[in-house]
């Protein structure tokens, strides 16, 4: 069975405008294919490790090429255990608001323990970085007071949508679908409208991942 990584980004729970589009993906998707498992994780709910002291260090050591002392390596299991959470995923999906035109701090701390060398990227000096996690459908659901769609919003400048392309890319996740909805303040009728563009496109792209995970031979069409 296909194995979804949700990453919910969002603290606010029953009036989260990028949980409800989470949902109507979801709920679009499994229209398609049937059932798959959910793997969510919930940034808000659980405890993500700081990155600081033995596993700073341990970056550091596996960078150099030498061998972690103890105290790295029980640090750096963590690490591996959430790279490996995510590399184990056939889809992702992330479910975020906008932050003072980026993305909350949360989500840029879980970005920042996923990317580690050795793991999600290599490093040669001849030839540069190289990512090291596969290719998979992923999707950014963006939640924003202002209304982005046809560029900044009264001069504000959208730079999740390509931080999160260049970062999810870095590490080997492929091309990022980025779905904005906004505004999602203010008036009623534009609210609703914005609504239901983001809701229309979403499922849209529910189609073009239920293609790929149908599709026969592709790693990820295990669809029971």
């Amino acid at each position: 069975m296909p194995r979804l990584l949700l990453v919910q980004a969002s603290p606010r729970q029953g009036d989260s405008a990028s949980r409800a589009a989470a949902a109507v993906f979801l709920a679009s998707l499994r229209e398609r294919v049937g059932e798959f498992e959910i793997d969510e994780l919930d940034l808000w709910r659980e405890a993500l490790p700081e990155f600081d002291g033995a596993a700073l260090a341990a970056k550091y050591t596996r960078l150099a090429g030498r061998v972690l002392v103890p105290r790295e390596a029980e640090a750096w299991k963590t690490i591996e255990a959430m790279v490996t959470r995510l590399a184990d995923a056939d889809l992702v999906l992330i479910a975020t608001p906008m932050w003072n035109f980026g993305i909350p701090y949360k989500l840029k701390h879980w970005i920042d323990l996923v990317t580690q060398p050795g793991l999600a990227f290599r490093f040669d000096p001849a030839t540069g970085y190289s990512p090291l996690l596969r290719s998979r459908p992923t999707l950014a659901i963006v939640a924003s007071a202002g209304d982005y769609s046809a560029g900044p919003s009264w001069g504000r400048p959208d730079l999740v949508t390509p931080y999160l392309q260049a970062a999810l890319r870095f590490i080997g996740l492929g091309e990022i679908e980025v779905v904005g909805q906004g505004p999602t303040i203010g008036p009623e009728p534009a609210i609703a409208a914005a609504r239901d563009r983001a809701h229309a496109l979403l499922s849209q792209i529910a189609d073009s991942f239920a293609a790929t995970l149908l599709q026969p031979g592709t790693s990820v069409a295990r669809v029971s």
